[in-house]
């Protein structure tokens, strides 16, 4: 009896130290955020619109461990556009994180967004990048949105960038 009392305090004993062990992450330093900047849209339709300075509004959760993030920019400017997609995140550094994403573009309206005017398949390069000892985030990308004008067709590549707040 007393061996299967000293065998239950043992089997106690590793339990508690394994729950208070900190495992270690090889995860970056880096996590889900929301943040705002300007965008450029760089293509133009057969009637010449498209062209455009904007602003984007940018959501990015990282999936727990896995190297993948599901992310969402909204555009504003002569119309409104929103691109969510699914990326493979890349950890260069501790603070940088490059990604590829792939989406789908839906817009709003007859005038051309910075990625377009009509319903079309998106990829999504870019870039984050965490401030060290903050929750600042900066980040980067391009939207290429594939026959993404209603007038010929087409397609429609922005470039933005901005400031974001991590929240996670």
């Amino acid at each position: 009896m007393q061996r299967l009392n000293y065998f239950l305090v043992g089997i106690g004993a590793i339990a508690l130290s394994s729950s208070l062990a900190q495992p270690a992450s090889a995860q970056a330093a880096y996590g889900s955020y929301i943040g705002v900047g300007p965008t450029v849209g760089l293509s133009r339709d057969v009637t010449g619109d498209g062209r455009q300075v904007g602003a984007t509004i940018a959501v990015r959760y990282k999936i727990l461990e896995a190297p993948f993030s599901l992310r969402t920019q909204a555009f504003i400017g002569e119309n409104t556009a929103v691109v969510p997609s699914v990326s493979y995140d890349v950890p260069l550094t501790w603070q940088t994180d490059a990604y590829i994403g792939a989406g789908i573009v839906f817009t709003n309206g007859n005038t051309p967004s910075p990625v377009g005017d009509q319903i079309s398949f998106a990829l999504q390069p870019g870039i984050d990048y965490v401030i060290p000892n903050s929750n600042t985030v900066i980040f980067g990308n391009a939207i290429i949105a594939f026959d993404a004008f209603r007038n010929g067709g087409g397609n429609a590549v922005s470039i933005q960038g901005g400031v974001g707040l991590r929240f996670r």
